[in-house]
């Protein structure tokens, strides 16, 4: 299959809407509804995949790679289908964690099938569904090549220790963006963000698990095992920073337009939009702080009572095939699970997809990972309270 890299696309995590995250979820958990928790030994039923070659797929818009020429065709998709003859119906309805939830929850929570076999959630919302007991136990025996070429760092999260519930679909950095040309210097520090010259300048994210990791890492917090005390102290920064006119205003992903026009100088920020608009604005920066950011992942599972269990597995497998994986990560440029993937782009005959091997936002390098971090999940206790606060900061 030929190679061909995509940055003209908006990425997926442009299309999210910010809403604070998992209110719904936290409230239910919190409370210990009984009928929430799926025992281990009720979570599956008969498996049709041997006689019924198919599997129902639900994932973000604009995250598999598609042929330019016919934006229908899905290459690394139809390639799957005709190696192994399951037919995959892949729909794009998920458009933000709490809606898809909201969606297939009344399903889950009475014990039956959501009509999909494999979903794509953010990581901080699988914890919830691993929680719950709303997702089956992969078989890895079977994923000889998702056991072989997980990304080390990906491996074993703390609400899924050794990812037996989840598979990493893409991963990301959210970290700072800022225009190198209009600034005039560097960004180094999360501490910079609040320097005069960028005074009403700046953007965060308003969603609170996208936002809370990367300031609570500029004051020095580990965020594998961030406390209470931790997220009101960042809290009670941002308020000061608020009543200061330092913050422009909170955003969803729409940040790229205000950096984009020069209305922002610096922003809070994912790696792959910035690549993206790094191929119209080579201006455009993007920076792991030296305190470190934090690294994402939104994963595949396979939903309690879905019939195509095995087929699933298969699908997941597939996509960890270092070909695969380096085509699709061609296409949507976030960090690519996969890192045996980076010598395939390396070794391509085309001098720009080659070129991808080459960008740390894709392959991060060693020095790179050291500042990557993976934080804690906020738990459902938490979560009423916090996003109560959060929430009010940033107006929503």
């Amino acid at each position: 299959m030929p190679l061909t890299p995509k940055t003209s696309a908006p990425s997926r995590r442009s299309l999210l809407r910010a809403l604070g995250g998992g209110t719904v979820l936290g409230g239910l958990a919190g409370c210990g509804v009984p009928a929430a928790y799926v025992r281990p030994g009720r979570r599956a039923v008969a498996d049709l995949s041997a006689s019924d070659k198919r599997l129902t797929w639900a994932n973000w818009p604009l995250y598999i790679d598609t042929d330019d020429a016919h934006p229908n065709r899905r290459p690394t998709l139809d390639a799957f289908e005709e190696r192994t003859g399951i037919s995959v119906e892949y729909t794009e309805e998920i458009n933000d964690n709490d809606e898809f939830f909201g969606k297939i929850s009344p399903a889950l929570m009475n014990h039956q099938q959501t009509g999909r076999d494999l979903i794509v959630m953010s990581d901080w919302m699988c914890a919830r569904f691993v929680r719950l007991g709303w997702v089956q136990e992969m078989d890895r025996a079977k994923q000889p090549n998702v056991a072989k070429y997980i990304d080390p760092q990906l491996r074993s999260p703390a609400f899924d220790p050794g990812r037996r519930y989840s598979v990493p679909w893409q991963s990301g950095i959210t970290g700072i963006a800022y225009d190198r040309r209009r600034l005039g210097r560097e960004i180094r520090h999360v501490s910079d963000l609040w320097a005069d010259d960028l005074k009403g300048r700046v953007t965060l994210l308003s969603g609170l698990d996208e936002a809370f990791a990367l300031l609570m890492q500029g004051n020095g917090v580990d965020i594998t095992k961030w406390t209470a005390a931790d997220f009101h102290k960042v809290c009670d920064q941002v308020e000061k920073y608020v009543a200061g006119g330092r913050i422009r205003r909170f955003t969803g992903n729409d940040y790229t337009k205000d950096l984009v026009s020069g209305d922002v100088l610096a922003c809070q920020a994912y790696s792959g939009d910035v690549i993206q608009l790094q191929a119209d604005n080579p201006h455009i920066r993007f920076v792991v702080p030296e305190e470190g950011a934090e690294l994402w992942a939104d994963s595949l599972m396979i939903p309690d009572r879905a019939v195509h269990k095995r087929n699933a597995e298969r699908l997941v497998d597939y996509y960890y095939a270092p070909e695969v994986a380096a085509e699709l990560a061609a296409w949507v440029n976030y960090v690519c699970p996969v890192p045996a993937a980076q010598d395939v782009l390396a070794a391509a005959k085309d001098k720009d997809t080659a070129a991808l091997a080459e960008n740390p936002l894709i392959f991060p390098a060693a020095e790179m990972r050291k500042r990557l971090v993976i934080a804690r999940d906020i738990t459902s206790t938490e979560r009423v309270e916090f996003a109560k606060r959060w929430n009010r900061i940033v107006g929503l």
